[in-house]
């Protein structure tokens, strides 16, 4: 492990009793990098983060964060900053509590993870919505207030709270429309750069991944059959199911999007 990898997974399985979901999976991610995690649905990528996050079952392999092997170690139970590694999930709608304050969803794990008392959290919520390019008063309104990207702003600014190195998103821009899926994506880059904080983004879209990404991995059948930088992957990709991804994204020129169907069904009958 480099002194710049902050998280390897190490030949990680998975099994849901018979069903065996990871299969030996290898990867890392840098201090300051966004690796991307793609692949269809079923394909493990979730299943991967949850196992990074502590919340999903390893049966075999390591996940080594901070030189630390937490592969099947809750968060509560690993040593060291067990609040470095946060989480932005998918639906904006059902990961904010409805019933609290955006302050309060915001100061809640500071206060819980004793990192500052109630005051010292307090002052630190405009902070953190700045961060997210959401107004101050924001923080006296509760989430049914905010519109589906406002929602993940919020969420966003949840998982920064607790200063970490890690920050698994999983599917966090699916659920919104392209034009605010696009400006929650930049939101994140700028995020990266401000803070140095690293991001595992999973997607089953390689459009999106291709936007934020400095690396990518391609999960098929819980394995990674194609990791590498994301240019190198995306424009020149080594593996038939990298490239029935690609074709697989939708185009606003008919004529290429007849082309795309076509290589797409020889490359899926060859497959």
């Amino acid at each position: 492990m480099t002194d710049d990898v902050i998280v390897e997974c190490i030949d990680v399985n998975t099994h849901f009793g018979a069903l065996h979901v990871l299969k030996n999976v290898n990867l890392t991610v840098r201090a300051g990098e966004t690796v991307g995690l793609v692949g269809e649905s079923g394909s493990g990528k979730t299943t991967l983060g949850r196992a990074i996050l502590g919340i999903g079952p390893v049966s075999s392999g390591r996940i080594l964060f901070d030189r630390q092997d937490i592969a099947g170690v809750p968060p509560r139970d690993r040593k060291g900053n067990a609040a470095a590694i946060q989480a932005v999930f998918q639906d904006p709608y059902t990961s904010l509590n409805p019933s609290m304050t955006i302050e309060d969803i915001l100061t809640e794990p500071i206060i819980a993870r004793g990192q500052a008392g109630k005051a010292e959290a307090t002052a630190k919520v405009r902070t953190l919505l700045d961060q997210v390019a959401l107004p101050s008063d924001a923080a006296f309104r509760y989430p049914r207030e905010f519109s589906g990207g406002q929602r993940q702003r919020i969420a966003i600014a949840r998982a920064l709270a607790l200063s970490p190195h890690l920050i698994v998103c999983d599917e966090p821009v699916s659920a919104l429309d392209l034009s605010t899926q696009a400006r929650v994506l930049d939101l994140f880059i700028e995020i990266q750069e401000r803070t140095g904080v690293a991001y595992l983004f999973v997607s089953h879209d390689l459009a999106v991944v291709r936007h934020i990404s400095h690396r990518v991995a391609v999960m098929r059948g819980g394995e990674i059959v194609e990791f590498g930088d994301c240019d190198q992957v995306t424009a020149n990709p080594q593996h038939n199911y990298t490239r029935r991804l690609l074709l697989a994204a939708p185009v606003a020129d008919p004529v290429r999007q007849a082309e795309r169907r076509a290589a797409f069904r020889a490359l899926a009958m060859g497959a």
